[in-house]
């Protein structure tokens, strides 16, 4: 009586994160100036009511688990002859997954923001725009009919941009939440056709209703079969721009320019998972044409692969963390494109919760870093500019890197269970697809290691002395940490020779790190500050604080234990598949197999070649970019190169290719900017030529010939006979003349 009670009236769950922001819009407006100083009392309420949806979300999925069973409760929105609207929410286990992934995400968001955003000005606007994106994205997945997801998942879209461009005052925000916007409006307009086409042709918006009919259709061929595939097309649009699934996946990496809560937010559990939601959620539909399941893992696997490439030289941590997302997310849909909706959703929940430490450990890096050098994502975020943080960030440094060999397919942290999964089940379905897809886990642990290397390990980058207060040498590595604020004009020295450095047009190295030779009148200011004991003032990195630990060490514990509710083992193996059991009911809608596990051998030969590969990459990684290893052998590397000769250039100007590759993101952008943006553009320039020229000179000159024509009317109709009759002799005196002249030539 309880359960049926709580999933009828479960539908509550997306509006109770509403009051809060409510209130605070309602305070804004009537007490303002008191609701601005309460400001930080109103982040509580928010993270209460959070709560309560995260243990109503649990409740359900713990009933599923051991019942089975999907509920659905709709009412009727309006009812006509010929058209009937239906609005309501089903609870099944993708509904659940998916409600636990946003609670328990967006709780530790909320819990982290609390510290992170407090000295921001826009603190109660950033708290209102969360709570509304988190019933936006509860609604979204409860949603029990397409027209009601569509409504939600402009909502979503609404927020995102709101949040990506929360800085609105600097133009790159606000260019990045326009991008955003923009890029997404063509996947929800293709998305929005999609939903119109089906139903012109299912007459239904319902799941189980459109998938019955549907099939229907394709097994009897009432429909011409190209309009039925433009239309999962369509369909599969919308998840294209919102998952940034190549090639509308230009907006992802811009979005960083938000908060960084907000990227952890929109990059781990929420917005991006919105795409592979609606694919999972339409995959019977998908099934029923193999067009399109083969066009999805094809999608999948470009987008696997491009974005593993472009993250290898960015400088921008967030910017690194964003192409992995991408990359993460097209392991997802190569599952799904492949009919494996278990291993997708697997993946779903283990790297939302690796990615989404990445995300909060990565903004706690930048938050000691902007208390350094203030708020300039050009110096706070640039990867390049850190090194050293091991001792000073103990906290942040083990959790990060638990996040980064989670990621990289490491046993036996989540993403290792979820990822080799799709890599057993990319074998058996292409051998291309199954290298494409092995290489990119391989590139994945090379460019996550080095994010780790260059942000915790490195020399001791601190500009002028190392953290032990003993002067260095006449060599350092660029970096940020320790800079002198006592000393005005030390600091704009060093400011002035590193700003060449931070000139897009500069080349930073590939493969080592760069360091810049002090001049000897730095090294004399050197010497005098460290005589004089001036070496207290520097700032040093130090911790978060505690309200920003405490959601890191929660991400951890999930991501050390949440792959245990999916490994592959029978029973006879010594395991237990928590995961299959919990997805029955949807595997049977899905037309899955209904055996996933695997015996120990089975496992263990599969696995070996993933973690070779994910090893081999963090090698890679240590050898170019770990301080003092490998030393002797990279000499040796060096000596070859120099005897080379050619071989050495020839080596040289594929790295640069490589390197120019990654860091101009593929020129795809440059493409699009070149090819779309200024067609647009020239298109508009042109349009508004034939309007101003041709269309209002038209109207204009009909005006103006009106004008002259009235002028010498009124001239003419004088009400004098005289005018008059000179007027008719003129004209009969000009016909004579005219039939006079056509006479004469006849003849």
């Amino acid at each position: 009586m309880f359960l049926e009670y709580i999933n009828k009236y479960s539908w509550v769950m997306p509006f109770i994160p509403l009051p809060v922001p409510m209130l605070i819009g309602a305070g804004l407006l009537l007490f303002p100036t008191t609701t601005k100083h309460l400001r930080r009392i109103w982040a509580l309420p928010t993270i209460f009511l959070l709560g309560i949806v995260m243990l109503i979300s649990a409740y359900l999925s713990i009933q599923q688990l051991n019942r089975g069973s999907i509920y659905q409760y709709v009412w009727s929105w309006t009812i006509d002859n010929d058209f009937s609207l239906e609005f309501g929410h089903l609870i099944d286990p993708l509904t659940s997954t998916m409600s636990i992934l946003i609670s328990t995400v967006g709780l530790s968001v909320f819990l982290y923001s609390e510290n992170y955003m407090f000295h921001d000005q826009g603190y109660l606007r950033f708290f209102y725009y969360l709570a509304f994106f988190n019933s936006s994205m509860l609604g979204l997945v409860t949603s029990s009919n397409l027209i009601e997801i569509y409504i939600f998942w402009e909502f979503v879209g609404m927020c995102s941009y709101l949040l990506i461009g929360f800085w609105f005052t600097r133009p790159v925000a606000a260019e990045a939440c326009q991008k955003a916007f923009v890029t997404n409006r063509v996947g929800d307009f293709a998305l929005l056709l999609g939903i119109l086409g089906l139903y012109w042709i299912t007459g239904s918006f319902e799941f189980r209703d459109l998938f019955q009919i549907f099939n229907n259709l394709v097994h009897n061929n009432e429909i011409p079969f190209l309009f039925l595939t433009l239309c999962a097309f369509l369909l599969f649009g919308g998840a294209l721009a919102k998952s940034a699934q190549f090639p509308l996946h230009v907006w992802l990496p811009d979005a960083m320019e938000g908060p960084t809560p907000i990227s952890a937010l929109i990059h781990a559990a929420t917005m991006v998972a919105a795409g592979i939601f609606l694919v999972a959620r339409l995959l019977p539909l998908f099934i029923a044409i193999p067009y399109i399941l083969n066009l999805i893992s094809l999608i999948g696997i470009l987008t696997l692969f491009l974005a593993s490439t472009l993250a290898l030289a960015q400088k921008d941590i967030k910017r690194v963390l964003a192409y992995s997302t991408m990359s993460q997310l097209g392991y997802m849909m190569l599952a799904l494109g492949m009919g494996s909706y278990r291993a997708s959703l697997f993946h779903l929940i283990t790297h939302a919760y690796s990615k989404a430490l990445l995300f909060l450990g990565s903004g706690s890096i930048i938050h000691s870093m902007e208390a350094l050098v203030g708020y300039s994502p050009q110096k706070s975020q640039n990867m390049v500019l850190m090194g050293g943080l091991t001792k000073h960030m103990p906290i942040t440094k083990g959790a990060f890197l638990l996040g980064t060999l989670s990621l990289c397919g490491i046993p036996p942290l989540a993403c290792f269970w979820s990822k080799d999964e799709i890599l057993n089940e990319s074998w058996h379905y292409s051998p291309i697809y199954a290298l494409i897809a092995c290489s990119t886990a391989g590139l994945t642990a090379f460019y996550m290691f080095r994010i780790y290397l260059l942000t915790f390990e490195g020399h001791l980058n601190v500009n002028f002395l190392n953290y032990s207060g003993k002067r260095s040498s006449s060599l350092y590595s660029l970096s940020l940490w320790g800079s002198l604020r006592g000393n005005e004009e030390i600091q704009s020295h060093f400011f002035l020779k590193t700003s060449l450095t931070m000139n897009n047009k500069q080349r930073v190295p590939f493969f080592c790190k760069k360091t810049y030779r002090l001049d000897a009148s730095v090294r004399n200011m050197i010497r005098l500050l460290t005589h004089f004991g001036t070496k207290k003032t520097l700032p040093y990195p130090h911790e978060s604080e505690n309200t920003m630990l405490f959601p890191i060490v929660v991400l951890v514990l999930f991501t050390f234990f949440v792959g245990a509710i999916g490994i592959p083992f029978n029973q006879e193996g010594g395991g237990l598949d928590i995961l299959s059991k919990f997805l029955t009911p949807s595997r049977n809608l899905f037309h899955q197999k209904s055996n996933n596990s695997v015996g120990w051998h089975e496992f263990l030969t599969n696995a070996t070649l993933s973690v070779s590969i994910s090893y081999w990459g963090i090698f890679l990684a240590s050898f170019f970019y770990k301080p003092f290893s490998f030393s002797l052998l990279k000499l040796n590397l060096m000596n070859l190169f120099v005897k080379g000769g050619h071989k050495q250039i020839w080596r040289e100007k594929i790295r640069n290719r490589i390197y120019d590759w990654s860091y101009n993101r593929g020129y795809i952008d440059a493409f699009y900017r070149k090819s779309l943006m200024k067609g647009i553009r020239e298109l508009a320039e042109f349009t508004h030529f034939f309007d101003a020229r041709v269309i209002d000179g038209i109207t204009n000159g009909l005006g103006i010939m009106s004008f002259f024509v009235g002028e010498g009317i009124k001239y003419v109709g004088g009400g004098r006979v005289s005018s008059y009759l000179l007027f008719y002799l003129s004209c009969v005196l000009i016909c004579l003349l005219i039939s006079d002249f056509l006479y004469f030539f006849h003849f």
